[in-house]
């Protein structure tokens, strides 16, 4: 340890134990703590830039060189558990819980954090960083700040704040200092000399099917459909989204340029909160946090022309040329790669972790208890007798894993004219225009999952696989019919899918119902080649509708083929025939 002389300030009156956390720091790394401390009358240059479950940022709008092209990272407390988090940060030698000590127990550093703020950034050092490689992970520094100052930025940004967000949790004002990064919306220094960058950013989410043995049969559904996808189901049935993303993680992880362009036109399709783009640090399209569940017509004109700036390229045309420009880099860059690496730490599934985690913990296991016995001598008798040391191991590979399916990847592009040197950034063509860019890649929102979550990640596991499997069998559609030929047009774009067993249409609702196990979202996309106004309305289990003898129905059974075997139901009084294909 060392002694920072110039850090030894009083940070707003409080004890001492509050100086020596700042001022003693660990040799050997890039950890500093700047000078200055953040009053009140500072928070008004700082603007809210978006957030994540444990994290605020903040960017800078003030005049100030030490803080011109950064943000901030400010700690959230929950609303529900702020006051135990605290209780552990003032009162113990180190922020983790003694199991944590354990899975951690090999970075002493992480083990001896005294501060969240400081646990956060030693974790992305040591453990994310050389994962991810140097070059696309920064650790940042440390500023000091008034309880005053955090107030006064909770006050600012309220407004700001997805309403979920201001419910869930708030500003920790307990803190005593927050992370000082680079904003990689910008190019360093690019914006002293008035040079155009734009910046994306997307969370990748996870990019394999798992393969573990232990996945029980009855979720072995897991191994052939992508997380994000069944989690899609999940969120629509409990109104947390208003529509499936057409976003598939396995295509942009997939190292095949025409499915890495696919995935990035879906996610500027439907962007949630997993899609974003900034201009000159500024965001043009996506959400302040809370996302956007898809791409309106004014948006995408409004987006068009604010790439006028950037993409050299006819009225319509620019914003394909922004998806490939985008596409091309990911699959150049290879940083995706390194990532997926990461990911495939969780080599055993939550199925079999949350067994190492009880080992952990020392408790009994109480997934054991839930299981038949059959069940219990196959798997938990196997994972319950292996020994403390490769329990750890698993549980730390997982908590990696997790961190590393969780975070975003910032791009940052400028356009290379012929005085600019690019020699230290990487570069990229983009043909369409015949424009070379500049690039620089990051990753960032590397935070470290705290090991009680395990037991909530198998919860949400379970839930996830559980719905999917369940209201994967019936999908309603809301569809504008016309004629006979547009409902025959839909009849035949629904039958091209895997896993439909029947379609029921009803015009006079403009509705159409698919039975089977096909996925939803493929579904909705071959509606909408035909019928681009196309939504799903809801997904759910059949269910047994009680016969209307008023209802002028009829069901008319027709001839299947062999390759489809799928029925066709329709309205009597629309035409009294079914075609099938």
């Amino acid at each position: 340890m060392f002694w920072v002389p110039y850090v030894y300030r009083f940070i707003n009156n409080e004890t001492c134990w509050s100086i020596e956390r700042i001022i003693f720091l660990i040799p050997d790394q890039v950890l500093h703590c700047m000078e200055d401390v953040l009053e009140q009358k500072d928070a008004a240059d700082w603007v809210y830039r978006g957030e994540g479950a444990a994290n605020l940022v903040l960017a800078y709008t003030g005049s100030s060189p030490a803080f011109v092209g950064k943000v901030l990272r400010l700690q959230k407390a929950q609303r529900n558990t702020a006051d135990v988090t605290k209780t552990e940060c003032v009162n113990g030698e180190s922020v983790l819980t003694k199991h944590e000590q354990l899975v951690w127990r090999d970075n002493k550093e992480l083990v001896s954090s005294s501060s969240k703020e400081l646990l956060e950034q030693l974790y992305v050092q040591h453990i994310m960083r050389p994962l991810l490689g140097p070059k696309h992970v920064e650790t940042g520094m440390h500023v000091l700040v008034s309880r005053e100052f955090l107030e006064s930025v909770q006050k600012n940004v309220i407004c700001k704040r997805p309403a979920w967000r201001v419910d869930a949790a708030e500003v920790d004002t307990h803190s005593n200092s927050v992370l000082l990064m680079s904003d990689h919306t910008l190019f360093p220094h690019g914006m002293f000399k008035g040079e155009p960058c734009i910046a994306v950013e997307i969370k990748p989410k996870c990019g394999f099917l798992p393969s573990s043995k232990f996945i029980a049969k009855e979720n072995a559904v897991k191994r052939s459909m992508d997380r994000f996808r069944m989690h899609q189901v999940l969120k629509l049935q409990q109104q947390l989204i208003s529509g499936l993303s057409e976003y598939d993680p396995l295509d942009l992880f997939s190292g095949s340029k025409e499915r890495i362009c696919k995935a990035i036109k879906a996610l500027y399709t439907t962007p949630q909160n997993n899609f974003r783009v900034f201009l000159n640090g500024s965001l043009i399209f996506g959400g302040l946090g809370g996302g956007t569940s898809s791409t309106s017509v004014v948006t995408g004109k409004a987006f068009e022309d604010a790439l006028k700036c950037i993409i050299q390229a006819d009225d319509g045309l620019r914003t394909n040329s922004f998806i490939q420009l985008v596409a091309e880099t990911v699959y150049h860059a290879g940083v995706l790669d390194r990532l997926l690496q990461v990911q495939k730490l969780d080599s055993f599934d939550i199925e079999a972790v949350i067994h190492a985690y009880y080992n952990v913990i020392s408790q009994p296991c109480q997934i054991c208890k839930e299981l038949d016995e059959d069940k219990v001598s196959q798997f938990c008798t196997s994972l319950h007798s292996i020994s403390l040391d490769e329990s750890l191991k698993i549980v730390k590979n997982y908590l990696i894993a997790a961190t590393a399916k969780d975070c975003s990847l910032m791009i940052c592009f400028r356009p290379r004219g012929d005085e600019v040197s690019g020699a230290s950034y990487n570069s990229v063509h983009l043909e369409s225009t015949n424009q070379v860019f500049d690039y620089k890649a990051s990753f960032i929102d590397l935070d470290l999952k705290p090991l009680r979550k395990i037991e909530e990640y198998y919860e949400l596991d379970k839930k996830i696989a559980s719905c999917y499997k369940m209201c994967s069998k019936k999908t309603v559609l809301s569809v504008e019919l016309l004629c006979s030929k547009c409902r025959q047009k839909v009849m035949k774009l629904i039958a091209k899918v895997e896993g439909v067993t029947s379609i029921v249409i009803d015009p006079s609702k403009k509705s159409v119902t698919v039975i089977g196990e096909a996925d939803p979202v493929k579904i909705i996309k071959k509606v909408r080649e035909f019928k681009r106004s196309a939504t799903i309305v809801s997904i759910g289990p059949p269910k047994e509708e009680k016969k209307d003898e008023k209802k002028d129905v009829i069901a008319v059974i027709p001839r299947t083929c062999q390759r489809c075997d799928v029925w066709y139901v329709v309205a009597e009084d629309y035409y009294s025939y079914c075609s099938i294909l």
